[in-house]
C-alpha cells in the first residue's frame, strides 16, 4: 500500500527547495553604487549644533536624464537651511568609471536661479540637454571604494577659481550610504587658504 504524503508536508517541502533556489540580488557595481549614495537630502544641522564653526546647510541631490541609458546625471542644490528657497549653489554631476576611480564631473548652470527647487520634480531639469551645461574644466572629483564608502578628491591646483581672491579650489569628498563629508577650500597663488571651512570638511547626514 502506497504512503500519501500530506499536503502540508509537500508543500513546506516544496517551498524549502524552492527558496533554496531563489538567486541573491546582484550588489550594484561601484558606479551604480556611488550614483545611488549621492541621491537624496542631506544637512549639516548636527554638525552646527556642535560647532558653531559651521553652518546650518541643506544639500539635496536628485536624479535628472534617467532615459539617458548607461549615463548617470544628478543635479545639486545647496543652501542655507534659512534661505533653501535661495541656492547658493547649482551644479550637475556626471559620474563615469574611469579604470578603477569613479570620476564625477562638475557642471555649472546658465541663470541658475530660475532652477531653484528643481530637485523636487519629478524629471528635474528635463527641458535641458548636457551640452547647454559649461563644464568646470579640471574640478572633477576622482572617488576610490573603499570598503563600503568611497573617498576622493579634486587633482592638485587643477580646479581654478577666483573667489575671495583664491588662484584655485580644491574639493575633498568622502561618501557613505548615510552621509557626506565634503571639504571644499580655496587656495591663493602662495597656497594660502582663503575660503572655505579651516576645522575640516562639512558632514552632511542623510535625512531622507
Amino acid at each position: 500500500m502506497k504512503k500519501i504524503i500530506p499536503i502540508f508536508i509537500l508543500v513546506a517541502v516544496l517551498g524549502i527547495v524552492s527558496f533554496s533556489f531563489t538567486p541573491k540580488a546582484t550588489p550594484p557595481k561601484d558606479l551604480e553604487l556611488a550614483y545611488q549614495y549621492l541621491q537624496g537630502h542631506f544637512s549639516s544641522e548636527e554638525q552646527a549644533k556642535q560647532d558653531t564653526a559651521f553652518f546650518h546647510i541643506t544639500l539635496k541631490i536628485a536624479p535628472i536624464w534617467k532615459k539617458r541609458k548607461g549615463e548617470y546625471w544628478l543635479y545639486v542644490e545647496q543652501a542655507t537651511a534659512r534661505k533653501p528657497e535661495k541656492p547658493y549653489r547649482q551644479r550637475v554631476y556626471q559620474l563615469k568609471k574611469e579604470g578603477k576611480k569613479i570620476v564625477s564631473y562638475i557642471y555649472t548652470l546658465d541663470k541658475p536661479l530660475r532652477f531653484a527647487g528643481e530637485y523636487a520634480k519629478d524629471e528635474p531639469l528635463q527641458n535641458l540637454t548636457p551640452d547647454s551645461l559649461q563644464l568646470k574644466q579640471g574640478c572633477e572629483v576622482l572617488l576610490s571604494k573603499i570598503g563600503k564608502s568611497f573617498s576622493g578628491a579634486t587633482q592638485k591646483q587643477t580646479c581654478p577659481s577666483e573667489l575671495s581672491g583664491a588662484a584655485y579650489a580644491t574639493s575633498e569628498v568622502t561618501l557613505d550610504a548615510q552621509k557626506m563629508i565634503s571639504w571644499d577650500r580655496g587656495w591663493d597663488k602662495a597656497g594660502k587658504q582663503v575660503w572655505g571651512a579651516e576645522k575640516g570638511g562639512y558632514i552632511f547626514k542623510r535625512v531622507k
